[in-house]
């Protein structure tokens, strides 16, 4: 599409991914003592860095100009982090959780950040042995920002369902096909953010937090959607980590086309609804629960729908903008995960037929870079 057709903004997107670094004969986590960091350091730069915990690795795109450039880096970040394991003949593995390791067992990354917020949190941080994927779309103007942060809160559980792959911890079937989220619900400032009426009042709440020594920096907002405090993004933090590329590009496919769908109604003088966040919470807990296999709550109907009901919904509501943003046929990956069910769903179907969380392990790291398209 010619730049001069575009009607509206790029909505440039960043995507950070956790890893789990794996030991191949155990199966277990493994504590890589930063030689991947490092080793990445050399030919990833800013873009690859420690975790609180030592077997996880967190990477970070470029500003992506759009879904294909987003594909693309996601592709080589994972390419590079499987070559420098490899190296250490480690393996890994994409998934909110592992299947069975321990926190106890894991040694915590030598940084004074991460000192201080153990000495803060003590045990709700040493235990927060979890993986997110995290999206960034790009929007200039923070009264917008704020707006479209407000609206797409409705649309969290949606999201959030497709995106489950965190059913195991420490061993156990949890019966939540994302129980990451409810080991993050032990920090401080998570989970879904408030309304806010105006930037003023975001900005006087932050305000209030540092002085009171709350938090040393805006960044200690943890929150499942947060107007970042550095960049010019809103960024979405629900969604589990996913198992392949073709699920977390689809995400974010997802995510930035709810967030242009938002914008195009917002300058149009048709908001979007906004509902309170007590009623979207109870929505996020169903979609933690069951995934997409559930029902959530339409609250314009004050009914319960299938939640794969939802999604097609949510598909017919944003379909006017995804051609303009290029990303329609990663939006349609949204039917084979509906098809073929979520992480979550496929980790369950091999400990079903196997009863062996260490085949559930085998599974992740086979997935890892399934999706990846030639570099």
């Amino acid at each position: 599409m010619k730049e001069r057709e575009r009607k509206l903004p790029k909505f440039t997107l960043g995507v950070e991914e956790e890893y789990q670094i794996i030991d191949p004969q155990t199966r277990d986590l493994k504590s890589h003592m930063s030689k991947i960091v490092e080793g990445g350091k050399i030919q990833l730069r800013e873009q690859v860095k420690a975790e609180m915990h030592q077997s996880v690795v967190e990477v970070g795109t470029n500003v992506c100009e759009d879904i294909s450039q987003a594909r693309k880096e996601v592709s080589f970040l994972r390419n590079k982090i499987f070559e420098l394991a490899q190296k250490q003949d480690l393996i890994v593995g994409a998934a909110g959780t592992h299947p069975f390791s321990k926190w106890q067992d894991q040694e915590i990354t030598d940084d004074t950040r991460y000192h201080e917020i153990v000495n803060e949190l003590k045990d709700i941080a040493r235990s927060n042995l979890i993986f997110g994927l995290h999206v960034h779309v790009g929007i200039d103007n923070r009264d917008i920002a704020l707006q479209l942060m407000n609206q797409a809160c409705y649309f969290l559980p949606h999201i959030y369902a497709l995106s489950t792959n965190s059913p195991f911890w420490e061993g156990r079937d949890t019966g939540f096909k994302a129980f990451r989220a409810k080991i993050f619900a032990k920090f401080p400032r998570t989970g879904l953010p408030e309304y806010f009426d105006s930037v003023q009042s975001y900005d006087n709440f932050l305000e209030i937090l540092v002085k009171t020594n709350c938090i040393d920096n805006p960044k200690k907002i943890w929150w499942d959607l947060r107007m970042h405090p550095f960049f010019s993004t809103i960024e979405f933090r629900i969604c589990d980590m996913c198992l392949t590329v073709d699920e977390t590009i689809c995400i974010t496919a997802l995510i930035q086309a709810v967030v242009a769908k938002l914008y195009k109604l917002l300058i149009s003088n048709t908001s979007f609804n906004i509902y309170r966040i007590a009623l979207i919470r109870e929505n996020k807990f169903r979609a933690a629960r069951n995934g997409i296999e559930g029902k959530l709550i339409d609250f314009g109907k004050k009914t319960e729908v299938p939640t794969k009901d939802l999604i097609m919904e949510l598909l017919e509501f944003i379909d006017d903008v995804v051609d303009e943003l290029e990303s329609r046929d990663e939006i349609n990956y949204v039917y084979q995960m509906l098809k073929n069910g979520t992480g979550a769903d496929q980790q369950l179907a091999v400990f079903k037929e196997t009863q062996d969380l260490s085949k559930v392990v085998d599974f992740i790291t086979g997935k890892f870079r399934q999706g990846i398209h030639s570099l």
